[in-house]
Parts: C-alpha cells; structure tokens; sequence
C-alpha cells in the first residue's frame, strides 16, 4: 500500500465507524503503540472533519500485558512506553486501533490492558493490515486492507509520523 491507498482505507473506515456507531456520540479511539498511536489519530481527525465532532483519542501501550515478555524477542528489560487515556472509557464506545493484526496475541494484550483503565460498553477494533493466521478468536470490525502472507512473510507498516513515509510492505523471511 502506498500513502495513498492507506489515506483511502483510513477514509473509508472512518466512515464505516460512524454509520455502524449511528455517529461518533460516545465514541473514543485508543490507538496501540506504536504505530495505532497515529492511525487512531489520523482517524479521530477524519471523524471530526466528517461528523464535526471531535472524538476523544488515547495511546496504550500493552508491553507488560505481552504473554511473551520474558521471551527473547521482548527480552529481560522491555521498554515501556507511556498509556496516555486521558478521559474516561467507562461506558463508551472504544475503538482500539492497530497497525497489523497476525495471531491476535497483540489484541489480546490490548484488551486486558484496556480492561484495567475501566468498563467500557463496547470494544471495536481497526487494523490497517488483516495478515491471517490466527492463534486467538479474535476478528476487526474494520480491515484497511486483508493481505494473504504466509507465515514466514512479515508485514512492515512504515507511517509518516515515525518512519518519514506512509506505506505497507510485505518481506519475504527466512
């Protein structure tokens, strides 16, 4: 994908938020660090352009709710980055924003963490990239895009806010 198919599909999920929610009333994004982070706020300002209301966005970071933080990839010292929620879930309408969704062992850890910060009365979920090979039962209510990989391809999302340019490769592994 490039800037401009991953513009369209942030375009058209935000769309598809506000007619599934009949609006953004009682809605807010929280977006997975890293990269959720500015794909909820990219969405969050889509939503406000379109609906003219602003919807409230948060940044979670779910590192010490990973089931393989003692693992190697993760390591001994995780780095820890800062949850920022600065309003209430309670009662709303949360919409959880990921860059890629594999296994949904990452969604998962985004649910706990999220649970811990209150009770919302809904939890959707946005990916960019919907990648397969699931190991948990968890599904997105919106895909920017569904890209068939096998399990040794990697999905690489690079956004402009953190890497310098917007687009979506898919590597070949080992």
């Amino acid at each position: 994908m490039d800037a401009d198919r991953i513009a369209r599909a942030l375009t058209r999920i935000a769309h598809e938020i506000i007619e599934r929610n009949h609006g953004v009333s009682g809605v807010a994004l929280v977006g997975v660090r890293s990269r959720g982070v500015p794909l909820a706020r990219r969405i969050a300002a889509t939503l406000a352009s379109v609906s003219g209301e602003e919807v409230p966005t948060g940044a979670l970071d779910i590192t010490l709710y990973r089931d393989d933080l003692m693992r190697a990839a993760i390591g001994p010292q995780p780095v820890v980055r800062k949850t920022e929620i600065p309003f209430s879930i309670d009662n709303r309408t949360i919409v959880l924003v990921d860059d890629v969704l594999y296994t949904g062992r990452t969604t998962r850890a985004a649910l706990d963490a999220l649970i811990d910060f209150g009770r919302p009365k809904a939890i959707q979920l946005v990916v960019l990239v919907d990648r397969g090979h699931r190991e948990l039962p968890i599904k997105a209510d919106y895909v920017g895009r569904n890209v068939p990989t096998s399990r040794r391809e990697s999905v690489q999302v690079r956004l402009q806010e953190l890497d310098g340019v917007d687009d979506v490769t898919v590597e070949a592994g080992e």
